[in-house]
This record gives C-alpha cells, sequence and structure tokens, in this order.
C-alpha cells in the first residue's frame, strides 16, 4: 500500500449553549462537517472530503476535535468548517461553531501546539483571576489533571512533511 499524506485539523467547538458539551460525539461532530462542506463545495467535494476522513480525537469536556483528511483535500474541508452551524444529538439541535486552531501533517504536531495553546490560555485565566481563591481553584484543578501520551497506533503518524 501506498503512504498517503494526511493532514489533522485541530478545532474547537464554541458554543453558547452549555448542553452543547453534552451531545459532542465523533458521530454528531462527523455529520455536521461533512454536511458543511456538502452545502459548500457540493457532491463533488464531499466525495473528495470523504476519501479518508475521520473524527481522530474528541474531547467533550474542552471541546477540543481533531480530524483527519487527505493532505490533497484539507483546504476543502478547512474552508467548510466555517459553515458547520449545530451539532445534533438525540433530535435536539445545538448552536455552535468550529473554530480551526491548528493544521499539521501529524498528530503529534498538532498535541504539541495543543499544549501550547493551553498554557497561554492558562496564563491569560490566571491574569483575570480577580481574588486568590480563584487563583487556588485554578492552580488545584491544573494539578488533577494528567497528560498521558497514547501510543501511535500504525498508519496514524507520517513525518511531518510540513504545509504549503
Amino acid at each position: 500500500e501506498l503512504a498517503v499524506s494526511r493532514r489533522y485539523v485541530l478545532c474547537e467547538v464554541v458554543s453558547e449553549d452549555p448542553r452543547c458539551r453534552q451531545c459532542i460525539e465523533d458521530r454528531a461532530v462527523g455529520l455536521a462537517v461533512r454536511d458543511a462542506i456538502g452545502r459548500v463545495h457540493g457532491d463533488y467535494g464531499l466525495a473528495c472530503c470523504s476519501i479518508s476522513f475521520t473524527v481522530k480525537y474528541l474531547n467533550a469536556y474542552t471541546g477540543t476535535v481533531l480530524l483527519r483528511c487527505r493532505k490533497d483535500f484539507y483546504r476543502l474541508l478547512c474552508s467548510a468548517l466555517p459553515f458547520v452551524r449545530q451539532l445534533e444529538s438525540r433530535n435536539q439541535r445545538y448552536p455552535c461553531s468550529l473554530r480551526t486552531l491548528h493544521v499539521g501533517g501529524t498528530i503529534r504536531t498538532c498535541q504539541k501546539f495543543l499544549i501550547q495553546y493551553n498554557r497561554r490560555q492558562l496564563l491569560m485565566l490566571l491574569q483575570n483571576c480577580t481574588n486568590e481563591e480563584e487563583r487556588r481553584c485554578i492552580q488545584k484543578s491544573l494539578l488533577s489533571c494528567s497528560l498521558t501520551e497514547e501510543q501511535p497506533q500504525s498508519g496514524d503518524e507520517e513525518d511531518d512533511d510540513g504545509i504549503e
């Protein structure tokens, strides 16, 4: 089998509705993205993007989503993402949008970006604390987190050949 170049698109689900977090699941995100691609690029664009398109990682708590697609078609995918307007789960629709944070050649480059991004977000949170109690709560929640590195499955990683 020939090695196929892929792109990983790291996104954040943005929603005013706190209930939206409950419906963030692989299937709902995948359907919403496919729907947006179909509306923006038609059947041809949808067919191109559907080749090897998948939701690789999802964290409903942080709203982080990692999408995978073929390198040849990642621009089609990225151009359709702003047109995602809602996620649907159990016949309920939750208005939301997807904000693209990073496009990388490997899952690892996206992980590295996400760590830096979260670090910056955290610094902003800490700077915006109004009192010592808030600051202690944020620091305590940080200490209770632990990052475990998932072993790459065969075929999920390839050399990071950069973005044109």
